[in-house]
């Protein structure tokens, strides 16, 4: 109808870094996934295209904000996307649609074209957002991030660290933390028990594992994140109180830079941590703001993110990996964290975990 929206406004007219370089190598874009509006929510629906349905169960979320891109993966309709991840939006679809995903460190991937910011308007997501893939196999991982990493003139952000393949990794050499969840932030039973039989399965193959994480207070880091999603949102939803200043501004980002330092001490003891992605698997469609049931007790919706965004504020790569089942069938994923710019040994470790765990899906989710 007249003034009706045309699928030609919502197509850029020009390519993003990201897009390019998988263009130039070969790739074929088949299309446009759905995504959650202004990219702030774990369910993927809005008021352009609609809701977005998981694979396994159509009445479920396939996560989000890239809930769309991994809804398409898992059920087959490309071996691999792209999402951005600001707070858990490549890590959270991944979880809840059994699939694999790679949130790199802040800066390996370029951000310039991303949406958004709004296109012309000025930038500011200067900190915390990542671009990474989702996918059916570690290797489409590896393949995807060795296309799209790496400097950018219309990015200066990113630096020319290298990116090398990954190594075969022996898990007998290998130290892990474990963590069924975090101080503040629900786990369900089934979240906690597929994490509990993770490290069991890594201690039978040799692996040193610990139940720990380091001493921070967890509170204080989802809230300086927090401030910093106020800043960057600033163009989109402007702050009742009005803008923070500047000083405030690197206040905070002199406070993200000591969890930094902690988080990157934790990592020169332990090659990975092992640690939920949500509090529940893919839950029911509902009102977004609905409290999430937890094993029977409501939980607010505000913590479903709790697990991932810890690690936006700080900027450490993570990749997700589908670890096992619900009760009910559901698939249920894990972060696994490293030090900053390990993502080649992240995946080389997901990898050995891969070969030596039958249950985590080597290729792609059996099921769906």
């Amino acid at each position: 109808t007249a003034g009706s929206p045309r699928l030609g406004d919502y197509v850029p007219s020009a390519d993003g870094t990201v897009a390019r370089r998988l263009r130039g190598a070969g790739a074929i874009v088949l299309g446009k996934t759905n995504v959650s509006e202004f990219l702030t929510d774990v369910q993927t629906t809005n008021p352009l295209f609609g809701r977005t349905n998981n694979p396994w169960d159509l009445g479920r979320i396939p996560g989000g904000s890239s809930g769309g891109a991994a809804a398409a993966v898992a059920a087959g309709c490309a071996p691999f996307d792209i999402g951005s991840d600001i707070g858990g939006s490549i890590r959270i679809p991944a979880h809840c649609c059994g699939i694999f995903g790679l949130k790199p460190t802040e800066g390996r991937v370029s951000n310039a074209g991303h949406i958004p910011d709004l296109p012309g308007d000025v930038r500011t997501t200067r900190v915390m957002n990542c671009i990474g893939p989702l996918a059916r196999s570690i290797d489409d991982l590896e393949l995807a991030l060795s296309v799209i990493a790496g400097p950018d003139i219309a990015d200066p952000d990113v630096p020319p660290v290298p990116l090398t393949p990954s190594p075969q990794i022996d898990l007998a050499n290998t130290r892990f933390a474990i963590a069924q969840r975090f101080p503040g932030v629900p786990a369900d039973a089934a979240t906690q028990q597929v994490i509990a039989q993770i490290g069991s399965a890594l201690e039978r193959v040799g692996a040193a594992v610990e139940e720990t994480l380091p001493e921070i207070d967890f509170d204080e880091q989802l809230a300086i994140r927090a401030a910093l999603r106020v800043i960057v949102r600033m163009r989109i939803e402007p702050p009742p109180a009005g803008p923070p200043s500047a000083e405030e501004y690197f206040r905070l980002l002199q406070q993200r830079d000591v969890l930094i330092g902690d988080w990157e001490r934790f990592f020169a003891t332990y090659d990975a941590l092992v640690c939920p992605v949500m509090m529940v698997p893919a839950f029911p469609h509902c009102e977004r703001g609905t409290p999430i049931v937890v094993d029977d007790v409501a939980a607010d919706y505000n913590l479903l993110a709790g697990y991932c965004r810890p690690f936006n504020l700080t900027g450490h790569p993570v990749v997700t990996l589908p670890v096992g089942f619900a009760p009910d069938g559901l698939p249920i994923g894990v972060q696994l964290v490293g030090a900053r710019w390990s993502e080649s040994r992240l995946l080389g470790i997901a990898r050995a975990m891969a070969d030596a765990m039958p249950q985590i899906a080597a290729n792609r989710p059996s099921g769906v």
